[in-house]
């Protein structure tokens, strides 16, 4: 899928916050119970990602949905 500017800001959030808490895309997609292709695919703008995968990624790094959205 092509990237679009908002889903290129959302995976750089999400690699952000990702970083920010030490994670690896393998460790988060694991936590997250995702793969880490898909983390990695998201970080790239690549996917439009569901309300759920998002639900999992908040979770998984321990954020709220706002902190996630914050700067989007």
């Amino acid at each position: 899928m092509k990237a679009t500017p908002t889903r290129m800001k959302f995976g750089e959030r999400v690699r952000e916050l990702r970083e920010k808490a030490g994670l690896s895309q393998e460790e988060l997609g694991f936590q997250a119970g995702l793969h880490r292709t898909y983390i990695g695919s998201i970080e790239r703008g690549e996917q439009n990602v569901s309300i759920d995968n998002i639900h999992k990624i908040t979770k998984a790094l321990k954020i709220s949905l706002s902190e996630l959205s914050k700067s989007i």
